[in-house]
């Protein structure tokens, strides 16, 4: 099998390192090779973050290069646009529509971008946009946006069993925020 690419980014803090975990441990335990790449920069700062996830039949390297992304996983509008460059063409950004203001927004040196989501539709570019945070809001907590995102790319992974999602899940989540995880898992999958 080729190589395949997924970026997951978004701000520090928005729980971008699990989503990365879950997702090597669910493809691993389906036989594939995987690394998994972290780039952290201001993470503590609520700075962008981005995580690479690689898998295929022999994965040589963790980073991906720009135009190779398959899959861009967005936690925030903004780092959607800003990591497109990398997505390969006929790659899907699967975002949520949260907007998170970065700080020289916070500053005021900078107002944040209007109209975002469709100036990246316009390019021409693959978007599943949804309110993940509304979303994890309904299944009980707003740190759950990531599991509302992965939710919704397994989607596209119609490949993998849902039960290899779920052991997944139950492997990677401690088990008092196991329910919570699980029900924004299942809202994204069927957002």
């Amino acid at each position: 099998m080729k190589t395949k690419n997924i970026m997951i980014v978004g701000v520090g803090g928005q729980g971008s390192v699990l989503a990365s975990k879950l997702l090597g441990h669910l493809l691993t335990s389906q036989g594939y090779d995987v690394k998994v790449s972290e780039v952290h920069g201001m993470s503590q700062r609520g700075g962008s973050v981005v995580t690479y996830v690689r898998y295929g039949d022999k994965v040589y390297s963790p980073v991906i290069d720009k135009g190779q992304a398959d899959f861009i996983v967005s936690f925030e509008l903004l780092e959607a646009a800003r990591w497109l460059e990398y997505l390969a063409p006929n790659g899907q950004i699967v975002t949520s529509t949260q907007q998170v203001d970065p700080m020289p927004v916070l500053i005021g040196a900078m107002s944040y971008p209007e109209g975002l989501l469709a100036k990246i539709q316009a390019l021409g570019v693959k978007v599943d946009a949804l309110d993940c945070l509304k979303l994890a809001e309904e299944a009980g907590s707003t740190k759950a946006v990531n599991l509302v995102l992965l939710g919704r790319l397994s989607h596209y992974f119609t490949d993998i069993p849902p039960e290899a999602w779920q052991e997944a899940i139950a492997s990677c989540v401690p088990e008092k925020f196991l329910d919570i995880n699980t029900r924004a898992f299942t809202l994204g999958k069927n957002a």
